[in-house]
C-alpha cells in the first residue's frame, strides 16, 4: 500500500507501507513512480484499489486480462489486497509505474562501512520482470 503519492507531474514519489510486496519493497520503502508510463507484464505499479479509490496501493502487474491488468503482490505469504480479491483493475486505476526503489537509512547505522552499504543497495531501478509475472501467474 501508498501513504502517499503526489501527481505533481511526470514523476512523483511514494511511500511504501505495509508487507505485500516483500521482498522487492519493504515498509518505508520510497519508490520514484512515473505518471502514464507504459504497463508491461511484471511492473511494478500504483493503482487505486478498485473498492476503495481513495486507498493507494503497490503490486506488480502480472498479466493483461479481459477488463484490465491482473496485479500480485510478491510476497506469498501475505496474499490479500490484490486481484485475488478483487478481480482486474481497470486501466484507468493503474496511476504509475515504479522506476526506482529507494531504501531509508535504518536508524542506528553510524559506522562509515554500515553507511557505505547502505549507500550501494539504497537505490534500485526497477524494470519490468517478466520473470516474476511467470512466476506469481502459477500461484
Amino acid at each position: 500500500m501508498v501513504d502517499r503519492a503526489r501527481p505533481g507531474g511526470q514523476f512523483g514519489l511514494a511511500e511504501v507501507s505495509g508487507p505485500s510486496m516483500v521482498p522487492t519493497l519493504l515498509h518505508g520503502d520510497r519508490l520514484v513512480v512515473r505518471y502514464g508510463a507504459p504497463v508491461r507484464p511484471g511492473a511494478v505499479v500504483v493503482l487505486r484499489h478498485p473498492f476503495q479509490q481513495d486507498l493507494l496501493v503497490v503490486k506488480r502487474a502480472v498479466e493483461r486480462r479481459p477488463g484490465g491488468w491482473w496485479v500480485l503482490g510478491d510476497n506469498p505469504y501475505n496474499a490479500t489486497g490484490d486481484s485475488t480479491d478483487y478481480g482486474t483493475v481497470p486501466e484507468e486505476l493503474v496511476l504509475a509505474t515504479a522506476v526506482l526503489r529507494l531504501r531509508p537509512l535504518p536508524a542506528g547505522q553510524r559506522s562509515l562501512r554500515a553507511r557505505l552499504s547502505w549507500a550501494v543497495s539504497a537505490l534500485r531501478p526497477l524494470r519490468a520482470d517478466p520473470s516474476a509475472s511467470r512466476r506469481l501467474r502459477a500461484r
